[in-house]
């Protein structure tokens, strides 16, 4: 695997925001409240980062549809059909309460490390995507597990 170019990887850091602010304000209930009082309660706590890993999931999707545009037959067939997983997933999986959407918010993201190496591994990603994915995917299951379990 080579070096991130720098533009995916300040992007792809900046949208862990959502994700570590939901897990701080998880684990400092004082800051949870007030931006629950300024900004609105949906982004505070578990709710800013369920909304936004869903949003994110479907990101994905659109991702991998592209990285399937890249293939050929069955091959970019088959990739396509993978690609709307994420977003299906997001969309089936979520709305059933914090807990068990934060679960399978983790289990999504996680599923989709798997994508992502077929992807990479059939040459439709950049070289550098498996690293930028697995840092990023360890930043958002980590603050999604803050919300499940504290």
């Amino acid at each position: 695997m080579s070096a991130i170019p720098r533009a995916p990887l300040i992007l792809g850091l900046a949208g862990l925001i959502p994700f570590v602010w939901g897990a701080v304000t998880v684990l400092l209930p004082d800051l949870a409240s007030w931006t629950a009082r300024t900004l609105g309660g949906r982004f505070a706590g578990p709710y800013v980062m369920l909304f936004y890993g869903a949003v994110i999931l479907s990101f994905m999707s659109g991702v991998l549809w592209g990285f399937a545009a890249r293939l050929e037959g069955a091959q970019a067939s088959t990739g396509y059909a993978l690609s709307v997983i994420p977003a299906l997933w997001a969309f089936f999986m979520t709305g059933g309460g914090p807990t068990g959407s934060a679960i399978s918010l983790i289990a999504g993201f996680i599923g989709i490390l798997g994508l992502d190496w077929l992807f990479w591994r059939h040459g439709a990603a950049p070289e550098w995507w498996m690293s930028l994915r697995l840092a990023l995917t360890a930043v958002v299951v980590t603050c999604l597990t803050i919300g499940v379990f504290f």
